[in-house]
């Protein structure tokens, strides 16, 4: 059950259109998509991702350079080889490219095991639920017209989704506010409606925003302002009933602390890229239970869901499909509640003609 070697592939999925937020213009994700394999031939698989392919031989490079520290060792020893990896890049820093390889070949050995041992890897953790609540989070963007975010939200509804999120940040918080009122009118008072600045504001401009959003019984309201402002959040937090949810950008369960001591935020949204792969998802996520907090993964929905399957206090999962076109598999959507996969590992596998086409050559 050693693992034999750990071997990436680099790809470049374009989106259907471009999309804007508040800070980031995007076209495409560039993945490097790590594949573990171990000498029984078990394969797990993980992948991280940049926007635009922007410095995707870099985080390529970071992985393929830690490699080793899994390389000859049981696939079961995942918590040893997240630890000798976390040591080794001390010089660098533990935030950064450095933790997003981490991530990635933590997942992958995670999921070897769980294929080794045959069983999904939500109960390799311990099961708790086998589907779990959502949103759609592939459209609404900043820089579609009320007229597009009316037709999209509608589309997401007539998929089955029972809640949707809508970018905002404009200069001007009149328009803001006529993009919420739009789509909370499209959609009716019966589905979830969220919001997501992506840190464009000052905490003041946040709750004067926030006040006036109220009316419209927001899920959430994500970060509000820049994600290193941690008394910003919580003085947002203190000034709105709406429930401030962030954390995306934080980094490993250090960072998920650092704001649950600052009572920053009512969700904690650990990215698995950013966190540190399922180990570290996983301890913060403990963390948060022990200030009763409940987690909302972001992004990753395929693989996020191996975690919303065993941990208690996860309450939703982002649906987000830029990265489906990689997979064989599919997440499902059931009732308005994506299904936890009873597949080995992750559940999920990538589909070589897939990989073919998107590869960078």
């Amino acid at each position: 059950m050693k693992i034999e070697r750990i071997a990436t592939t680099l790809v470049d999925v374009p989106l259907r259109a471009p999309i804007g937020t508040a800070i980031h213009s995007i076209r495409s994700v560039g993945c490097v998509l790590v594949d573990v394999t171990t000498v029984d031939g078990a394969i797990g698989q993980s992948f991280a991702f940049t926007l635009n392919g922007d410095r995707l031989r870099a985080l390529d490079e970071t992985v393929t350079g830690l490699a080793h520290l899994a390389v000859g060792r049981p696939v079961y020893e995942t918590t040893a080889i997240w630890d000798a990896i976390w040591n080794e890049i001390n010089p660098t820093g533990h935030k950064g490219t450095t933790v997003s390889a981490l991530s990635a070949i933590d997942v992958a050995c995670w999921d070897a095991w769980g294929r080794t041992l045959g069983q999904p890897l939500h109960r390799v953790f311990g099961a708790c639920r086998d589907s779990v609540d959502t949103y759609a989070s592939s459209g609404l963007w900043l820089n579609a017209s009320i007229d597009e975010l009316v037709a999209e939200a509608a589309e997401f509804v007539a998929q089955g989704f029972r809640a949707v999120k809508l970018r905002i940040g404009s200069d001007d918080p009149d328009v803001d506010v006529a993009r919420v009122r739009a789509v909370r009118t499209a959609v009716g008072d019966d589905i979830g409606l969220l919001v997501d600045a992506n840190q464009k504001f000052t905490p003041k401009q946040a709750i004067r925003l926030g006040r006036r959003l109220e009316e419209f019984g927001l899920l959430w309201f994500e970060e509000p302002v820049s994600a290193d402002d941690l008394v910003g959040h919580a003085d947002a937090r203190a000034a709105l009933d709406t429930p401030i949810a962030s954390g995306e950008t934080e980094y490993t369960r250090f960072g998920m602390q650092a704001m649950l001591d600052a009572r920053a935020a009512d969700v904690l949204m650990p990215d698995l890229q950013r966190i540190g792969g399922y180990t570290e998802f996983r301890r913060a996520a403990a963390a948060a239970a022990s200030r009763h907090v409940p987690v909302s993964s972001h992004f990753f929905t395929e693989h996020s869901l191996a975690l919303a399957g065993s941990l208690s206090n996860c309450i939703s999962v982002e649906h987000v499909d830029w990265f489906a076109p990689l997979f064989h598999e599919h997440a499902e959507l059931c009732d308005g509640r994506l299904l936890v996969p009873d597949r080995p590992g992750h559940g999920f596998t990538f589909d070589p003609a897939a990989v073919d086409r998107y590869r960078v050559r």
